[in-house]
């Protein structure tokens, strides 16, 4: 298959080879000049399938005026909804489908790729994706990829700011880094995947019987932060944790399990996050 490819930086030049040693025709371009093709528009000329992987919405939205109408692009660059929604309505066989895994991934093919757009056509390049990614994904409309990818990586550095507070915490609380990370890991939360907690209370909005109430859970974070005050370490994300579980316990919720202090940012978010129990476990299965 003839492939365009636009985009060879850390992420685009490994997913490039792989798309090159599965025996698919290249046709690439790098806005540095790197490529075997001297322009954009050449790397997705006559090309069945285009893939660009960009530092961002400015640098996609200058390729999609230089490219013009092509038979399916994937934009695996992490961008903005707006922006790939924009292009969408230009290029309608436009999907976004950012990428999850690193250089690493990108080289060995250890790649999720969460695709929004035309579920026909992320079917029928299926197996091109499963080249460049073990774990494709078909998310929803234009702009669901972009939207779990950028949920993703807020996770992702919101939980790296949590870590690294939790860290200094024990460590200056004078426990040995190594043996702090090893009895960490053997707790409930580090025996488990971030997400593998929220079918359990959170999605399908089960707070009855808890499992661990509000009120040990105040008890317990109030008791980290004393321990922060004492040994002098700001605890900013300990703070917003503990200011949800105590409005959580003002509303009365103090024998519910602590999950329910979520339904806190669902009310100001004006949005339910909810799953039907057999969704949730066909999902699950």
């Amino acid at each position: 298959m003839k492939v365009g490819f636009i985009g060879l930086g850390a992420m685009g030049r490994h997913m490039a080879a792989r798309l090159e040693a599965a025996g698919h025709s290249l046709q690439s371009f790098d806005l540095n000049g790197k490529g075997n093709r001297k322009s954009a528009r050449e790397a997705a000329q006559d090309a069945e399938v285009l893939f660009t992987s960009l530092p961002g919405p400015a640098e996609v939205e200058a390729v999609s005026a230089e490219v013009g109408p092509v038979l399916a692009w994937f934009d695996t660059s992490t961008n903005s909804p707006e922006c790939v929604r924009k292009i969408c309505k230009s290029s309608p066989y436009f999907l976004d489908a950012p990428v999850s895994g690193g250089p690493k991934g990108a080289e060995s093919g250890k790649l999720a790729i969460w695709v929004g757009g035309d579920q026909a056509l992320f079917s029928k390049y299926l197996s091109v994706l499963k080249v460049l990614g073990d774990q494709p994904y078909y998310v929803g409309p234009i702009g669901a990829g972009t939207v779990a990818k950028l949920a993703h990586n807020m996770a992702s550095f919101t939980i790296q700011a949590a870590l690294a507070e939790v860290m200094t915490l024990g460590v200056k609380a004078g426990v040995e880094p190594l043996a702090l990370f090893k009895a960490i890991r053997q707790g409930a939360s580090g025996r488990k995947r971030t997400f593998d907690r929220l079918p359990e209370h959170f999605l399908p909005g089960q707070y009855d019987p808890p499992a661990f109430t509000v009120d040990l859970a105040l008890k317990d974070v109030s008791l980290a932060m004393d321990l922060g005050k004492n040994c002098g370490v700001p605890m900013k994300i300990g703070q917003a944790a503990l200011d949800e579980l105590a409005a959580a316990k003002a509303r009365g919720w103090g024998g519910r399990d602590c999950r329910v202090a979520m339904t806190l940012q669902e009310e100001r978010a004006g949005v339910s996050v909810r799953v039907a129990p057999e969704r949730l476990q066909g999902a699950l299965d």
